[in-house]
């Protein structure tokens, strides 16, 4: 079967993948779609760093073609969206309603993929890069059969990591002020987040002024082009004088993270969604952080995936949440090379690629 592999060198597009039989407590799906993000790239450029060679993807949607035992939720024909987080349902962070913090989702990753009988790793526990995955059941929740799944497939990630920063980790209300640094993928995701809380002001700002139709889409309200404007600070506080409510740097750049507590509001917090190498540091004014402000890290949009994934899917068919309108183009899998043009060029919101 065909996927993406990427052997620490370089990726290549394959078609002699193979992939076993699921297992006790296990999904084997066959991927119709999978969207391709910052993330992939950051384990080609080192960014995270990952074991090789490894089958690549991890924002996947598709059709569940057989179970392992005890597997009673899916069953073979169901449509499902794909989550990273094979949480282990038993310990104290899971039990708490935590599946992000759980550690065993955190472990040594599988590898049930081979070529010519030497084992491939699986990233990220999901691997969507590939005709077939084996996921633990866990990870499979099942959707609606009419939702696209060029669309659902972007549920798993993006969609969760960005409306789920806003609704589970920062708590947006009613009539707060949102300020979103970088319009990508995800920084979409945390507008229409913002937009579904009730946020009243929604400051999107991007170096890349092609952005602004689709943050004002999303749910911005303002929309600031940092290529055009010699201090960026100071073109949001025409707009919000105070400094906003919520400051989500989807990003990871070190200035920006330091932008974002600067633009704080009393009680204000800064959510950080920007991916940075594992050793960047970056710094800010402690000063700045008195009037009760915060400095939030956020893993996955501190998601509950079989409940969130329904939430969303339902939140689509009410029309909602934009799902349709993340998908700037679809590439069939042997496009792979450039679905990852595209992406570094600034022209797609979200590439999926097709199989």
């Amino acid at each position: 079967m065909r996927g993406v592999i990427f052997d620490g060198k370089q990726t290549q597009v394959i078609d002699d993948l193979e992939i076993r039989d699921p297992g006790p407590g296990e999904v084997l799906v066959a991927i119709a779609a999978a969207g391709l993000c910052h993330s992939d790239l950051s384990v080609v450029d080192g960014t995270i760093p990952f074991p090789v060679p490894v089958v690549l993807g991890h924002e996947g949607a598709g059709v569940v073609e057989a179970v392992g035992a005890g597997v009673t939720h899916v069953a073979a024909g169901d449509h499902v969206s794909l989550s990273t987080l094979a949480s282990c349902g038993a310990c104290a962070d899971c039990d708490r309603g935590r599946p992000t913090m759980c550690r065993k989702a955190i472990g040594m990753p599988q590898q049930p993929f081979s070529r010519a009988g030497n084992p491939l790793f699986q990233f990220a526990s999901n691997s969507s890069f590939a005709e077939r995955t084996v996921v633990k059941a866990v990870q499979a929740v099942k959707i609606p059969k009419e939702i696209p799944l060029t669309s659902a497939a972007l549920i798993g990630c993006g969609v969760l990591t960005g409306v789920g920063a806003v609704l589970n980790r920062a708590r947006v209300d009613r009539g707060d002020t949102v300020v979103v640094i970088g319009a990508g993928g995800i920084g979409l995701n945390v507008l229409q987040g913002a937009r579904i809380a009730g946020a009243t002001t929604i400051v999107a700002v991007d170096a890349n002024p092609a952005k602004a139709d689709a943050a004002r889409q999303f749910g911005a309200t303002h929309f600031i082009d940092a290529s055009a404007v010699e201090d960026t600070s100071e073109a949001v506080r025409e707009i919000l004088p105070t400094g906003a409510d919520h400051v989500f740097e989807c990003v990871g750049n070190p200035k920006l993270i330091r932008q974002a507590v600067e633009l704080l509001d009393r009680h204000g917090q800064a959510v950080l969604l920007g991916m940075t190498g594992a050793k960047t540091e970056a710094s800010f004014l402690p000063a700045a952080m008195f009037l009760d402000k915060s400095i939030l890290g956020c893993r996955y949009g501190s998601s509950r995936p079989q409940r969130d994934i329904p939430l969303y899917a339902s939140l689509y068919q009410q029309g909602r949440l934009l799902l349709d309108e993340l998908v700037t183009a679809t590439y069939p899998v042997e496009d792979f090379a450039k679905a990852v043009d595209d992406l570094h060029g600034g022209r797609v919101a979200r590439g999926v690629l097709t199989f």
